[in-house]
């Protein structure tokens, strides 16, 4: 394997000196022109890459940002890191996606990582809010914004009124005529997952006659959604739910299978709304209903603060930004749309 060309092999092949290498790297506007040329040719000759790592370690920051997110397979956070990216790109920036898999453990693991490797920033959706750690890493100099979260005044966040989204889901099932309401989500401790339970809660509390049963899970995914979609099924038909709140679109398109495999017609036996609206939920054989969350736009904005507080941290005073949800109707909940 040949050694990669140094700095010094760049300077004496172009006939200049380290400090002019160094100063058409960092700033090539006070390299006269010609000069620019001749250690351009150098460069492409050697076929020299500059050392990013070594130059990060030397600034004492790196141009990498942190994306902590709980699940990769979940179109919600691939949109949302699509956010993130495209205003990293613009200031050439790098996003390191981690994926937590909703496990504390493996959530710090990632964030000692990224300490590690002196990152300018972390965007996160925690497992859990509070958790010090994020607290710690803030104190030690690394900026941290919450993302799908909100954050008290020590924290930038940047999230979407879950508690609404859950009011808008339970009013619109309660308006189509559903008395018996199931809502499927968890772990109930994760934040979001409990203000979409308290929106819907709080609906079906001011309705007379309406009952709301909450069913938990451990993880939010299809697998786990066909296999509490089937389970309520298969309940006897006077008890069983008419309508579900499913807390993401995944859930929503498992119980949709489960639906299907035990013989029940969605909407007429059972309406479904999801959370998210992630491409999918359209696409599905059933279109599903689903509050939806603009998940670019959260990536985005999330960045945006990390940038702010980066570029001037003297000056940076926390925000907490929250967008509207949006319920959007589809088939799974709306009979009189059915083709």
């Amino acid at each position: 394997m040949m050694a990669t060309p140094s700095i010094k092999e760049v300077a004496r092949q172009a006939g200049v000196s380290v400090g002019t290498v160094s100063n058409f790297l960092n700033r090539p506007a006070i390299v006269a022109p010609a000069t620019r040329k001749r250690v351009q040719d150098s460069i492409d000759a050697l076929g020299f890459v500059r050392n990013e790592a070594a130059r990060h370690l030397r600034a004492g920051r790196s141009r990498t940002v942190g994306l902590v997110v709980l699940d990769v397979t979940n179109p919600f956070f691939t949109s949302l890191a699509e956010g993130a990216e495209s205003l990293a790109y613009e200031d050439d920036t790098v996003v390191m996606l981690c994926n937590s898999k909703t496990d504390p453990v493996r959530e710090m693991h990632h964030l000692d990582q990224l300490e590690q490797q002196r990152v300018m920033g972390v965007l996160i959706t925690p497992f859990d809010s509070n958790d010090p750690q994020l607290g710690a890493l803030v104190e030690r100099g690394t900026p941290v914004v919450l993302v799908d979260r909100t954050a008290d005044r020590g924290l930038c966040s940047v999230s979407v009124d879950d508690q609404l989204g859950g009011r808008l889901a339970g009013s619109h099932l309660i308006e189509c005529g559903h008395r018996r309401i199931a809502f499927v989500g968890g772990p109930f401790s994760m934040q979001q997952v409990a203000d979409r339970k308290q929106g819907i809660s709080a609906v079906v509390a001011g309705a007379d006659g309406v009952e709301l049963q909450c069913h938990e899970v451990d993880v939010m995914g299809v697998v786990e959604g066909r296999a509490i979609g089937e389970r309520i099924a298969a309940m006897p038909a006077r008890s069983r739910p008419t309508a579900a709140f499913l807390a993401n679109d995944l859930l929503a398109l498992g119980f949709l299978q489960g639906m299907a495999v035990a013989g029940l017609r969605v909407p007429r036996d059972m309406a479904i709304v999801g959370y998210d609206d992630i491409d999918f939920a359209r696409a599905a054989a059933v279109p599903l209903s689903s509050v939806r969350q603009p998940a670019e736009l959260l990536g985005r904005s999330a960045m945006e603060l990390l940038q702010e507080e980066v570029e001037d941290a003297e000056q940076h005073r926390h925000r907490q930004v929250i967008f509207q949800p949006d319920l959007i109707v589809r088939e799974s909940s709306d009979f009189r749309r059915r083709r």
